[in-house]
């Protein structure tokens, strides 16, 4: 049950970040193919019927992975010994938990100050903060981590620090750089790829026929670590994690091009279409002020005619 657990806490959030990843590399084209001249990006970004969506799932999302790692998962459901300190094989579960913490500090505090009347720009600037806030802490949680990340499960987790670090850099960028769709489509492809990476890496350290050969899962502390059986077969391994990374990171890559060339090509259609609405309209309405107008000189021709004819009567 607890290799199941350790699996469910990587597919989990990695499915989170998956999905908050496509909302934004979605809107951030969408935004920009339809306002290329006044674009800008948002560190959020409103749902159709429910304005908030997005901060909501994050706020449940990362509610229930603290309660899962603090008062659920642990055996006696409470992360504490009988004196009230903290065990050492729980102080992963105590990290996982600030972790998810920060982000859903970030969640109460965008919906806060999405409520509140002020300078937009302000706003916007303090969320992305909170934002990259939430990324900072989890990379410094990973970097610093409790757990045993060494050999193939270490491989996973440094090159998991990479794309943290970008999503963290590209997040602060975007309080200088709120108008670049380049920065906005970096941030959105790293937080993609990092719900992926989260999934893959459930699923390859803790599916017995997904280890690698020659390594082995062995329970240490409560929990369950890959380890190799040579110093050729741990590099072997690590190598492997190389490669399902580059393919992943290739994938993504790829996936993003598509959905850039597919989605702007649809908007800017849309966008097309508004501007000939746009332009019909300022004819139309310039079409009547030309009509009144000639309406408006054929009646005074008319009256200087008619007062004509009355003076040569008299």
């Amino acid at each position: 049950m607890r290799a199941m657990g350790t699996l469910v806490g990587h597919v989990a959030p990695g499915l989170g970040f998956l999905l908050i990843g496509i909302w934004h590399l979605y809107n951030n084209i969408k935004l920009f193919s339809l306002h290329p001249n006044t674009y800008r990006s948002l560190p959020w970004f409103p749902a159709p019927k429910l304005r908030r969506l997005e901060l909501l799932l994050i706020a449940i999302g990362s509610s229930v992975s603290i309660a899962m790692e603090l008062f659920i998962g642990p055996a006696r459901h409470q992360p504490f010994d009988p004196d009230f300190t903290i065990p050492s094989y729980h102080l992963h579960n105590f990290e996982h938990a600030s972790i998810s913490l920060s982000f859903l500090i970030y969640a109460v505090f965008a919906t806060a100050l999405d409520h509140r009347a002020g300078r937009p720009a302000a706003r916007q600037a303090l969320t992305v903060l909170a934002a990259a806030a939430a990324f900072g802490q989890q990379f410094l949680l990973f970097r610093l981590h409790s757990a045993d990340h060494e050999g193939v499960e270490g491989q996973y987790h440094w090159l998991l620090q990479l794309v943290v670090g970008v999503s963290f850099a590209t997040t602060l960028m975007g309080i200088s750089h709120p108008c670049s769709f380049p920065v906005a489509f970096v941030r959105s492809n790293s937080i993609t790829l990092q719900g992926l990476w989260f999934i893959l890496m459930g699923y390859a350290l803790w599916t017995p026929k997904l280890i690698p050969k020659g390594c082995f899962m062995n329970a240490e502390d409560g929990h369950y670590v890959v380890r190799c059986r040579s110093d050729d077969e741990l590099r072997r391994a690590k190598s492997l994690v190389n490669i399902e990374f580059s393919w992943l990171f290739a994938t993504v890559v790829a996936f993003s091009l598509l959905c850039y060339l597919l989605l702007s090509k649809k908007f800017e259609k849309v966008s097309e279409y508004d501007a000939i609405e746009e332009e019909e309209l300022e004819n139309l309405e310039l079409g009547k002020m030309t009509d009144s107008k000639l309406q408006e000189s054929d009646s005074f021709a008319h009256m200087e005619r008619v007062m004509r004819s009355i003076e040569l009567e008299r």
